[in-house]
């Protein structure tokens, strides 16, 4: 037994930089809350967000020239009245047609 606890110190004690250094960069790497692997985890969700970011920036350019619009125009507010919310005149029907198929299965 005293053999084998001799063998593992030594081992121990002629590689302990490379144990320490392995140790270490394992911490940094994969364990720490400042690690690499966060690090790569942040950037993808920085990307996301500035996509998402552009989308409502682009969305909302075209709400300003809608509401420009509307304020502009007082047909306008009719004309969204209509193909938004099919809403009617008092003389008019409407027939809404869905493009979605029925499958009987």
């Amino acid at each position: 037994m005293a053999k084998r606890i001799n063998a593992i110190w030594n081992f121990l004690s002629h590689y302990k930089y490379l144990i320490v250094i392995v140790i270490g960069i394992s911490i940094v790497g994969f364990l720490d809350d400042n690690s690499f692997l966060k690090h790569m985890q942040y950037d993808m969700q920085i990307s996301d967000l500035k996509a998402e970011i552009s989308k409502y920036n682009a969305r909302h350019a075209e709400d300003s020239v809608r509401l420009h619009e509307l304020k502009q125009n007082p047909k306008a507010i009719e004309k969204i009245a209509r193909e938004r919310y099919f809403m009617k005149a008092d003389d008019e029907d409407i027939f809404v047609f869905d493009n979605m198929e029925k499958t009987d299965k």
